[in-house]
C-alpha cells in the first residue's frame, strides 16, 4: 500500500506540508537513460528487499514501467527515525501511518517508485510524520 501525507486526517495536503516530491528527478534519469548517458544497469538495481516488499504490499499505480514497459509500477512505502529498525520499516497500510505519526518523535516517510519485473526504483515522495508535523 502506498502511504501519502494526505491519508492523515487533519494534516494539510498543499506544498506547505514538508512534502518532497521527486518526479523532476525522475524524469531526468529515464531521459538519461533513453539518451544513452546511462544503462540499464544503472537504474534496475533494485535491492531483493525492497523487490520482495514491491511484489507483497506495493499499490499499484496502472503506470507502465518507464524503463521496460512491460509491467506496471507499484509505489512501497517506507518510515525511518528514532525506534524505527535501522533499515526502516516498510508501511503495509494507512493505519501504521497513522499510529507513527502520533508518536512525539519525527519520523520521514519515503515513497518509492518500483518496478518487480526490471528491478528500476526511485524515490517518488518524502515527507515528515510525527513530532511538530502531527496533523
Amino acid at each position: 500500500m502506498s502511504l501519502h501525507p494526505q491519508s492523515l486526517r487533519g494534516r494539510p495536503s498543499s506544498g506547505l506540508s514538508g512534502d518532497i516530491d521527486y518526479r523532476l528527478a525522475r524524469n531526468a534519469v529515464v531521459s538519461d537513460l533513453k539518451r544513452g548517458r546511462m544503462s540499464r544497469l544503472d537504474v534496475c538495481d533494485a535491492q531483493p528487499e525492497l523487490l520482495r516488499a514491491a511484489r507483497n504490499v506495493g499499490t499499484s499505480t496502472g503506470e507502465d514501467c518507464p524503463i521496460c514497459e512491460e509491467a506496471k509500477v507499484v509505489l512501497v512505502s517506507f518510515a525511518f527515525g528514532p525506534r524505527l529498525p535501522a533499515s526502516g520499516r516498510c508501511l503495509a497500510t494507512e493505519q501504521e501511518l497513522a499510529r507513527l505519526s502520533r508518536r512525539a518523535s519525527e519520523l520521514a516517510c519515503y515513497v518509492v517508485e518500483v518496478c518487480p519485473e526490471c528491478s528500476w526504483n526511485h524515490l517518488a515522495k518524502m515527507f515528515l510524520v510525527g513530532g511538530r508535523y502531527r496533523g
